[in-house]
């Protein structure tokens, strides 16, 4: 996954440019994702989030919100263009900008870990809560991994409701970089922030001005925010916390199968996302975020190593440069 640098050869990395669309091209891609958020709008999940858009002046039909216009361009002048990504040694700080450098981190969450031996063997099995420290050291110790995303979730603690809380803390611990969780719950975002405010001493100042680790969260393509992924931008937004809202629309199956329409349906769910963060909470630092691809129609899979998420890729990071945001977007 591919942030908004790389120090293999560098000191900082701008990123190549891929140029798919012109000026005028986002301009009509951003007015047709405007119409789109008119009507139909987001269906939301949330009494409450349909509450806090009903009261900037929304029209609410069967807890679809319509977004007028004037919501859209409030939010994009409250979200900002530049935040902190704090790590537990300053040196590891990543300033997440709208045009600044390219920076790298590690994504997945996955299940399965693979161990190999000595002689070349090797063994799949269930990922587990000694596999997420391990791999945050792993990552802590690589140059060139700007910060640190989950690579692997903790199936040894499947089932038990604190397991994301554990995941956030272990990584933490075994990290002086910025933790990315990537597998947050919305009611446990209050503990993630004691957690945090816990290592500055209970100092919740300074647990705000520099936020140890950010929250990723997906919108339900197509054109839904899922009551978790509200609890997640408002609480996140209340505390200071960077929110990535992240669409994983799939091309062909929950979007239409063309770049310029799947790029629509993707503005307007992480749009939606970003209006709520600012409406509910004014200046709240957020990323534009995308793990959009393809689907597979013959397979029935989501390939993320597919060329078409890379073309996708390129087409949010001019989005998100289009409206001033920092991005994060998948690389393959």
């Amino acid at each position: 996954m591919i942030g908004n640098g790389f120090k293999s050869s560098m000191e900082k990395f701008m990123g190549s440019t891929v140029e798919l669309f012109t000026e005028d091209e986002l301009d009509k891609i951003h007015r047709t994702t405007l119409k789109v958020l008119r009507n139909p709008g987001i269906l939301l999940e949330s009494p409450k989030a349909v509450e806090i858009f009903r009261d900037a002046g929304c029209k609410v039909e069967n807890n679809r919100v319509k977004i007028p216009e004037r919501l859209v361009n409030e939010a994009l002048s409250t979200a900002p263009s530049s935040f902190l990504l704090a790590g537990r040694d300053e040196e590891n700080d990543v300033e997440m900008e709208a045009d600044g450098n390219v920076h790298f981190t590690t994504f997945g969450a996955g299940v399965r870990t693979l161990d190999m031996t000595d002689n070349g063997e090797y063994n799949i099995r269930n990922s587990t809560e000694q596999d997420v420290a391990d791999q945050a050291k792993l990552a802590d110790y690589l140059d060139n991994i700007d910060y640190y995303s989950l690579t692997v979730s903790a199936q040894d603690l499947t089932g038990k409701a604190e397991q994301d809380v554990h995941e956030l803390f272990t990584a933490l611990k075994n990290t002086s970089k910025h933790f990315h969780h990537v597998d947050p719950v919305g009611e446990n975002v209050d503990y993630y922030f004691e957690i945090a405010k816990a290592y500055y001493g209970g100092d919740e100042d300074l647990a705000r001005e520099r936020p140890l680790f950010s929250i990723l969260l997906c919108p339900t393509s197509p054109l839904q925010l899922g009551d978790n992924a509200i609890d997640v931008i408002i609480k996140g937004g209340k505390y200071g916390i960077p929110v990535n809202v992240l669409s994983m629309a799939m091309a062909g199956a929950s979007s239409n199968i063309n770049l310029a329409s799947t790029l629509v349906t993707h503005n307007a769910e992480v749009l939606a996302g970003i209006v709520l963060s600012q409406l509910a909470n004014p200046g709240a630092p957020v990323f534009y975020g995308s793990s959009t691809t393809q689907f597979d129609v013959k397979q029935g899979t989501a390939p993320v190593g597919a060329p078409e998420l890379g073309m996708i890729s390129a087409g949010v990071a001019k989005l998100a440069q289009y409206y001033g945001l920092p991005s994060y977007v998948a690389g393959i």
